[in-house]
């Protein structure tokens, strides 16, 4: 298989973010997902909601499935690849504003890359975001 038909196949096409509190989840993600791109695919009432992002990958918030109480993943991570560092600065201060917390304020980042800017924080429920940028690989 050609190398790029192989890319296409293993790109990402969601990731599921549990929450305790729909209505908590989504004052927070509608206020931080639009700085760098996201919009409101779908809402599914008592369930959750889903963003699309400018690639087409998607984040899908919601109660778990199993109707067990949600848990954050320890190392799990969605770093949401934005346009530029000021998108970066914006999602991080919306994210702040809007009940998350500060888990690395935005900001070059060389141990990544001489580049890379990034800035990361916590939803409500305690999920890390990351909020990426490095002009050197990021085409959007």
């Amino acid at each position: 298989m050609p190398a790029r038909d192989r890319d296409k196949d293993m790109s990402l096409h969601y990731v599921m973010i549990g929450t305790s509190d729909i209505a908590r989840a989504r004052a927070f993600y509608d206020a931080v997902f639009p700085c760098f791109g996201g919009q409101l695919e779908l809402a599914v009432p008592d369930y959750g909601f889903c963003y699309m992002f400018r690639n087409g990958s998607r984040t899908w918030v919601a109660t778990p499935y199993n109707r067990e109480a949600p848990a954050p993943g320890n190392g799990f991570m969605p770093g949401y690849v934005c346009a530029s560092p000021a998108e970066i600065d914006a999602a991080h201060a919306a994210a702040l504003a809007n009940g998350g917390t500060d888990e690395g304020a935005p900001g070059p980042r060389p141990a990544y890359g001489p580049n890379f800017y990034g800035g990361y924080v916590r939803d409500p429920d305690g999920n890390k975001l990351g909020f990426i940028f490095d002009e050197t690989w990021v085409k959007l």
